[in-house]
């Protein structure tokens, strides 16, 4: 079993930055590939970017990409998401997940965290 809590979340105006953070526990974080989603109210949970178990593979939504970073700490089983030049459209509960490989798709992850608020003001 693996345990996921995410912080960082809050409110930034339009154009600032946010570092959200994703700690672990349980079963060896460095095994699993991880992954952020984010869900807008009204809207279906969208994949914004993913990393494989070493780091060495990286995946990004076209709307993260350049703007979002996605990396990751194994010795402190710690997982990070840099949001940079942050838009309203950005606004959304973003959660982290764990799965065996990198996907686009969320049903292809095995654990999730409670999520952490963005919210981007114009």
């Amino acid at each position: 079993q693996v345990q996921l809590e995410e912080s960082g979340g809050g409110l930034v105006q339009a154009g600032g930055s946010l570092r959200l953070s994703c700690t672990t526990s349980g079963r060896t974080f460095s095994s699993y590939a991880m992954g952020w989603f984010r869900q807008a109210p009204g809207k279906e949970r969208e994949f914004v970017a993913a990393m494989n178990w070493s780091g060495a593979s990286t995946d990004y939504a076209d709307s993260a990409k350049g703007r979002f970073t996605i990396s990751r700490d194994n010795a402190k089983n710690v997982m990070y998401l840099q949001l940079n030049s942050l838009k309203p459209e950005d606004t959304a509960v973003y959660y982290c997940t764990a799965g065996r490989s990198i996907s686009l798709l969320a049903t292809r992850y095995d654990y999730w965290g409670q999520g952490t608020q963005v919210t981007v003001s114009s």
